[in-house]
């Protein structure tokens, strides 16, 4: 398994959406959350988008005012998650129309049904944006 959770936090800190694809119970998720979240914006842009932390290898980048954090495995290849990251924010960019905090925080649902649609058991499964949206599409045009 490569990715073991995604985050989307904004700059105050507060997760938006996380999705993890490995047992944590509440407690050990909230730790995890703030100490990745308080490493990953404390850097600055002339830093690298790599963190280790605990086990994890966190990869991250910022669009607008959200952070996109991914925590993979150790041997996993921080650029390929860099790009994961990219169509994730491509493809919610296409749905919402320049996406950000508030389309997350309205529609959460969607964003994690996104989420579901790429990565399945911690594996990437999807990487074309109109195979991810079109059960979305669907479910806009029944409702």
């Amino acid at each position: 398994m490569g990715i073991r959770f995604v985050l989307m936090v904004n700059k105050q800190g507060q997760t938006r959406l996380a999705q993890y694809y490995e047992y944590l119970t509440i407690e050990e998720r909230r730790a995890l959350e703030g100490e990745m979240v308080r490493k990953c914006l404390a850097r600055n842009e002339q830093q690298c988008s790599f963190v280790e932390h605990r086990n994890y290898k966190i990869v991250y980048r910022r669009y607008a005012s959200l952070f996109f954090l991914v925590g993979v495995d150790d041997g996993e290849n921080e650029l390929a998650i860099l790009e994961f990251i990219h169509l994730l924010v491509e493809t919610m960019d296409r749905h919402f129309g320049n996406v950000c905090e508030l389309d997350i925080m309205f529609h959460l649902e969607k964003a994690h049904f996104m989420l579901e649609e790429m990565v399945m058991n911690g594996c990437i499964v999807e990487t074309s944006k109109s195979n991810i949206l079109t059960p979305i599409q669907l479910m806009d045009k029944t409702s």
